[in-house]
This record gives structure tokens, C-alpha cells and sequence, in this order.
């Protein structure tokens, strides 16, 4: 899978851009804040519907514009397919499919498949646990993108409850309407049992992949191990040498449904859902201890970046590989993890890389390199791409 063209329209500091991308490796050399990384950005959310850097879509819209647009040509086994995506400030954002409108922008969802690493992704070992559910989820979301479906659904119940919960727990007499929890329970257990019946195949399914990953990149290093962590999930259903089952979900649900029942009193003094698998978390440990307040910096830097690789050998085994996104991360590591890092990027169909100089880049890439550069003043800054044909990354 490689991407053959990219346009953006008023996205962050692009007015606009047009490119033609080729299958190898690809640089994009400039300064810091000339929007090197809002090019990756870009192709991160026609990846994933989301960007890694914030939570809502405003950010992503150039200031004084109304909406943003980003498209792009993605070649994949031959076949060509062009993804849009209108991105508008105060109502919904639209996606087309080879031009023709989706009725959904989640519909474009796996047409293009991307693993980006960042300076951020060191949130996902260091950060709370909400950044490493994001990283579950959006993978599942990868590997089967009517996924999409089932976390929207399940995040519109979760919402539903919660309100009935602060409600009741404030009104006495409401609860002679706490029938109605029961309807809500059935709902947010049935979403719930298939995002975590995904979720446990994905953590067993990655496992394997992100110890190799992580030896790779740190061989002196203690092992690196997952595993998903849940308060209220038998252990049985936990245990990491355990095979995904097909009744997976249906004792799911039943658990869930239990659970849920239980912890009412709780949650009605409280006002809050204390069950599901919005409160759960990726496990990560080194050496059986856990790597969160305990790994070194370069221990952080190497399971982040193990993560991440580890996505990308799983996406790749499903027979579609993802392109490779690597912002400005071969400056923050050693040689040893650069090495590692640039024999996976070289064997890769296509990656690109942004970086302030072209010594932040391996040799061994052979990268064509892309200029990019700003103009105006610095409140209303343009990004502008510089073909720089006798550039060299060496």
C-alpha cells in the first residue's frame, strides 16, 4: 500500500498542497514549526479518523478558514481508490469515495492504513491509560473497521447512562425509574462484549510482535510484556497464554451484565459507570515489574517505539501494509534504536520521514528528500513544499 498523491486544503498551516508521493522512503526537511508534521498529521486522520496530537477537530482547520480538506490517491494491490475528507468548523464533516459522498466519514475507514510514530508516543508508556486504550482501539479499528461502529455506539450509551446515573443518584424519587437502567445496561454490555472481545484477541495477537520488537531495539533490556488489565474481568479471561475464543462474547456480556448489577448502588452514589472497558488499560511490563514509573527514559523511548512497530508487523501480516509515518523521531534515539528503526523503514513500502536536517536521517535510507518552508508573519504563517531536487540525505 503507498499513497500516490496528497492534497490538503486549509489544513493547520497549509493553505495548499499539492503532491505527488512514490512508493520508498520520502523526507520532509525543514525547520521546527514550518509544518513538516502536519503533513503526517493529515494522513494519520484519513487513517484513523483522529489525530495523534489533539482531541478535537478545530485545531486541524487553518485559522480564519471555515473547513479543512484532505485527500488522498492510496494504491493497494494495484488497485487505486481516492479518499476525501471535508473537515468543517460547527457541523459535520462529509467523505467521498472515489468522489461519490459517503454517508458516513467512517466509511473510508480502511482504504488507507498508516502506523505513525511520534515524540508524542512516549505518552503511551508514561501517560494514563486512556492513551493506551486509544492505541487498542484504533488498532482494532485497523484490523476491522466496522469497529468504528461499535466504539461510537458504545461511547453514545456510556453517555446515556452516566447522565441517568447523576440524575437518579441526585433525585430519590427517580428511582422508581431505574428500570430504565436495566434497558441501558443490556445496550452498553452488548457494545461493551464486542469491543473487548476485540480488544483481548488484538492484545493476545500483538504480544509476540512487541516482544520481538522490543529485543530488537533494547537486546540488554528486561523482556517487554502485555497484557490487558480490567477490574472486573475474571482472571481466566485475562491470562495472556490464553487462546481467543469464538463464546468470547456471549461470556462477555454475561459478565458484564453481572458486574454492572452489582456495582449499582456504587455507581448511583457516585454518578459515574465504574464498569466496562472505559476503564480498563493496556498492561505494559518489563522484566514482570510494570514499565509505567519504573523503565528508564531510553526504556520508555524503546517500548513506545516497540508498540508501534509491533502494530505495524500485525497490519502488515493482514496482508495490506501500512505506510510508515516517522515524525522526527530518529533525532531522540541512540544508534542502536536508529539502526533498528531504519532496517524496518528500509524494508518498508513506503515511509515518510520529517526531520529538521538531513543528518537526523540514516544514510542507509537513501531517502528522497522534500523541502518545506513557511511564509508571512508568524501569527498567519503559510507551510509551503519546496521540491529540491539537488537536496541530498546524507
Amino acid at each position: 500500500m503507498f499513497v500516490r498523491a496528497l492534497s490538503l486544503r486549509d489544513f493547520r498551516s497549509w493553505e495548499q498542497l499539492d503532491v505527488e508521493l512514490s512508493p520508498g522512503r520520502t523526507v520532509l526537511l525543514g525547520a521546527n514549526g514550518n509544518g513538516k508534521t502536519n503533513v503526517l498529521e493529515a494522513l494519520g486522520y484519513l487513517s484513523a479518523l483522529a489525530s495523534h496530537r489533539v482531541s478535537a477537530d478545530a485545531p486541524l482547520i487553518r485559522t480564519g478558514a471555515d473547513r479543512a480538506r484532505i485527500g488522498a490517491a492510496v494504491v493497494n494491490a494495484g488497485r487505486e481508490l481516492r479518499i476525501d475528507l471535508e473537515l468543517n468548523r460547527g457541523a459535520a464533516n462529509r467523505a467521498q469515495i472515489n468522489r461519490s459522498p459517503a454517508r458516513r466519514p467512517r466509511e473510508i475507514l480502511g482504504v488507507l492504513h498508516t502506523v505513525l510514530f511520534a515524540p508524542e508516543d512516549l505518552a503511551l508508556v508514561r501517560g494514563d491509560p486512556g492513551e493506551r486504550r486509544r492505541f487498542l482501539d484504533e488498532l482494532a479499528t485497523a484490523r476491522l473497521p466496522r469497529l468504528a461502529a461499535v466504539r461510537s455506539d458504545y461511547d453514545r450509551v456510556l453517555r446515556q447512562r452516566s447522565a441517568l446515573l447523576k440524575t437518579a443518584g441526585r433525585n430519590v424519587r427517580s428511582r422508581a425509574d431505574l428500570g430504565t437502567l436495566d434497558v441501558w445496561d443490556g445496550h452498553l454490555a452488548a457494545h461493551a462484549s464486542v469491543l473487548l472481545e476485540h480488544r483481548l484477541r488484538l492484545v493476545h495477537d500483538l504480544a509476540p510482535h512487541l516482544a520481538d520488537s522490543y529485543r530488537a531495539l533494547a537486546p540488554e533490556s528486561r523482556p517487554a510484556v502485555i497484557g490487558y488489565r480490567s477490574g472486573y474481568l475474571p482472571p481466566e479471561l485475562l491470562d495472556p497464554a490464553r487462546t481467543p475464543a469464538a463464546t468470547d462474547r456471549d461470556e462477555l456480556e454475561a459478565v458484564l451484565l453481572r458486574e454492572l448489577a452489582a456495582a449499582r448502588t456504587k455507581e448511583l452514589e457516585r454518578g459515574v459507570c465504574l464498569v466496562g472497558p472505559h476503564r480498563d488499560d493496556l498492561e505494559l511490563l518489563l522484566g514482570g515489574g510494570p514499565a509505567k514509573g519504573f523503565a528508564s527514559h531510553g526504556e520508555s523511548w524503546s517500548f513506545a517505539l516497540a508498540l508501534r512497530l509491533a502494530a505495524f508487523d500485525l497490519l502488515r501480516g493482514s496482508g495490506a501494509e501500512p505506510v510508515l509515518l516517522l515524525d522526527d523521531v530518529f533525532a531522540e534515539l541512540d544508534r542502536r534504536r536508529r539502526t533498528a528503526l531504519a532496517a524496518v523503514a528500509a524494508a518498508a513500502e513506503q515511509v515518510l520521514i520529517t526531520a529538521a536536517v538531513p543528518e537526523d536521517v540514516p544514510a542507509e535510507l537513501d531517502a528522497t528528500p522534500l523541502r518545506v518552508r513557511t511564509s508571512g508573519d508568524p501569527d498567519s504563517r503559510i507551510s509551503l513544499l519546496v521540491a529540491d531536487a539537488s537536496a541530498a540525505v546524507e
